[in-house]
């Protein structure tokens, strides 16, 4: 059902499921390697991979001396079957062949049911068929910070230290942004698999994302990482690329249309076609559509057809796809049109006078015209209006659904703690909350219904990959819930990628 938290984001539970891959020591190579969990002991050298390194430049890349070498931008790889490298309990196999993760932001999995009834996407529903599909939990808040950095981590935003937009700094009263790469506290896939030696191209839609994203991936290498929002000004030092609308061959585009998106999987698509195709890929759309359209709306539908004839390009240049999404999408409008908000920082100051209490919205960023920086989880300070008051006063208001203190949030979905409020609230599937009345702009909705997220509500995304899973992994996502945090798993040890 819609909205449950099966999860209960219990954060034991959340590592626990982190660490399910066989015990991992150190290769020749610097790469690691199973154990035998029988006693423990190494493979004999020689007998089969790690039998051989072979060392370019600043890189150790190679471990297999029967493996092809293969060159990646000025990089000689040696791939080898075992050689994976570590990230927060995880060791992810290198790929010897492209590897696509997209990310559709806002992609509800309503919208796949939608396109797929009306036979839009022929390419995902064969991925669906005979690959593998199912629904996958968000981390909560169900925002693009959190989860994109969840994903990329393949963590929890306890361990990454991203919880949203933005918080508020205790000692000088004032909301921190939290988009800057320094507050980042893992490192990411794409920053362990380039230090391996494969080539990863990262593509975002905000540029927001781009800096954290790309954050210890070394430019120099062949690597990339650009925004389609701000393509037009790519450089080879910042980006790892120049002419960026050169390379792809298109306008730069809008940032409030389906565009920004289309133009993120088209850069992918021509990386894909060089002669050199980077082994790892990540691209990361933009909900513009989710905010604006409604599933079955008909420019719903035409960007989810073109989602489909591009993610089908991409497999037949011989890339595995894997598809999954930050977050859900609903309707935050009665029947009327009239939007159904929460204004809490009214309502508390109401309750226990201006200043008692302070109301943060995470989701809080510069496309005001998506949210108008209105969604269903908030943070709140308390000065002088006690906690506990404060709680059983927000646990009242009607379109409400959930309440919890600084420890039970962060508890609950692993958050980090020392940059959580004092309380957070959460609305029903058909609110979302804001501040006063007068900080939220709305005008740019133009009088469109209003759609957004951050809830438990728009919690379910989908989870997708082109090929047939390994029997253990199918086995791992039939007994335990999926989290979106998982797809860089599942399609670099799960799948067949032969």
């Amino acid at each position: 059902m819609r909205g449950v938290d099966r999860e209960a984001g219990d954060t034991a539970q959340l590592h626990a499921a982190l660490d399910r891959s066989p015990l991992q020591e150190p290769g020749a190579c610097g790469h690691t390697r199973a154990k035998d969990q029988n006693d423990g002991n190494r493979r004999p050298a020689g007998s089969g991979a790690h039998a051989a390194i072979v060392e370019t430049g600043n890189h150790v890349v190679g471990c297999d001396s029967k493996a092809t070498m293969t060159r990646t931008g000025t990089t000689l790889i040696q791939p080898c079957e075992s050689a994976t490298v570590e990230l927060n309990g995880v060791a992810y196999r290198l790929p010897d062949a492209p590897v696509a993760v997209v990310c559709v932001d806002g992609g509800d999995p309503e919208y796949l049911a939608a396109a797929r009834a009306a036979g839009l996407i022929p390419a995902i529903t064969r991925f669906m068929q005979d690959g593998f599909s199912a629904t996958a939990h968000s981390v909560i808040p169900s925002f693009t910070g959190p989860n994109n950095l969840s994903i990329v981590t393949g963590a929890p935003p306890a361990v990454h230290g991203i919880s949203g937009n933005f918080y508020l700094d205790r000692q000088s009263g004032r909301a921190v942004e939290m988009t800057g790469p320094e507050l980042l506290r893992s490192r990411t896939i794409f920053d362990v698999m380039a230090k391996a030696g494969v080539r990863t191209v990262v593509i975002t839609a905000k540029d927001k994302l781009r800096r954290q994203l790309g954050r210890g991936l070394d430019l120099s290498a062949g690597n990339v990482c650009f925004s389609s929002q701000h393509a037009g000004r790519c450089t080879a030092a910042e980006h790892g690329i120049d002419g960026a609308l050169d390379f792809v061959g298109q306008p730069l585009p809008d940032v409030y249309s389906a565009d920004l998106s289309l133009f993120v999987l088209d850069a992918g698509i021509r990386f894909l076609e060089t002669d050199d195709p980077p082994r790892l890929l990540y691209l990361t759309l933009t909900d513009y559509v989710q905010h604006t359209f409604a599933p079955d709306h008909p420019r719903a539908l035409d960007f989810y057809r073109a989602l489909d004839r591009r993610l089908a390009r991409m497999e037949r240049l011989g890339a595995t796809v894997a598809v999954t999404a930050d977050h859900g999408m609903r309707d935050k409008c009665a029947a009327d049109g009239s939007y159904r908000i929460v204004y809490l920082q009214d309502l508390l100051d109401e309750r226990f006078g201006a200043g008692a209490a302070r109301v943060i919205c995470p989701i809080t960023d510069a496309f005001v015209a998506h949210h108008g920086s209105l969604g269903s989880f908030v943070r709140v300070y308390c000065f002088a209006a006690p906690v506990r008051d404060a709680i059983g006063f927000m646990r009242s208001i009607d379109g409400i659904e959930l309440v919890l203190d600084r420890e039970q949030a962060a508890a609950r979905f692993a958050l980090p703690f020392d940059v959580e409020g004092d309380a957070v609230a959460i609305s029903t599937a058909s609110h979302c909350i804001g501040m006063r009345r007068g900080d939220h702009d709305l005008t740019g909705l133009h009088g469109a219904r209003l759609r957004t997220h951050g809830g438990l509500a728009e919690q379910e995304v989908p989870f997708i990959i082109s090929r047939p899973l390994k029997a253990e992994y199918r086995t791992r996502a039939a007994a335990q819930p999926l989290r979106n945090y998982h797809i860089f798993d599942f399609a670099l040890n799960g799948s067949n990628l032969s």
